[in-house]
């Protein structure tokens, strides 16, 4: 399609829409189908591509979509929790095509207006960029490195098992040590009758 013809096309859209809302009806939203690495250029591919692991591993029905249910589990997991309302204003800034749940090109949405600085930090996207979302140009490898151990950590206190398992690794470690020493002891020990 040539600019002219696609900008025509735009312009007769618009005129109709324009049209229907004198009328009074109700103009339903149309999305054109976008590759998202042209459409959001700002990202790298590794960074699409990091941000598509993140949301398929919050989208647990695999339906391309994090609904009401799964954004509350994201948001728990990272550590911040939010309301029921605070979960339906977070959909309603992105969802676009007003389904009521964030597909993948509006969870991209998320970090484009965080990198705008269009996002309140105390919201829940806001939170939800920053907790989901590192600069290794900025705090370099190690701070990237220190960020998700933190993260890891965070999520470990979380497990009921991660204490149990830490006094168990202690108590072997130190066996293994008294261990060494009487083993040592004993070399001494021995050393004099030779």
């Amino acid at each position: 399609m040539s600019a002219d013809a696609e900008l025509s096309s735009i312009l007769n859209r618009r005129q109709q829409i324009n049209e229907a809302l004198d009328n009074g009806q109700s103009v339903k939203p149309t999305f054109k189908v976008v590759n998202i690495y042209t459409e959001f250029h700002e990202f790298t591919r590794k960074e699409i591509k990091d941000y598509q692991a993140t949301f398929s591993k919050y989208d647990v029905g695999n339906d391309g979509y994090l609904d009401l249910a799964e954004l509350k589990i994201m948001m728990e997991k990272l550590g911040a929790p939010q309301t029921h309302l605070g979960l339906k204003g977070m959909i309603a800034e992105v969802d676009e095509d007003a389904d009521g749940k964030i597909s993948f090109r509006e969870f991209l949405l998320i970090y484009r207006k965080a990198r705008a600085g269009e996002l309140i930090s105390d919201s829940g996207l806001g939170q939800l960029a920053r907790l989901t979302e590192i600069d290794v140009d900025e705090v370099g490898v190690g701070g990237a490195k220190n960020f998700f151990e933190a993260k890891i950590e965070q999520q470990l206190r979380t497990n009921k098992f991660h204490d149990e398992i830490r006094q168990e690794q202690e108590e072997r470690r130190r066996i293994e040590e008294e261990r060494i020493v009487r083993r040592q002891q004993f070399q001494q020990r021995a050393a004099v009758f030779q």
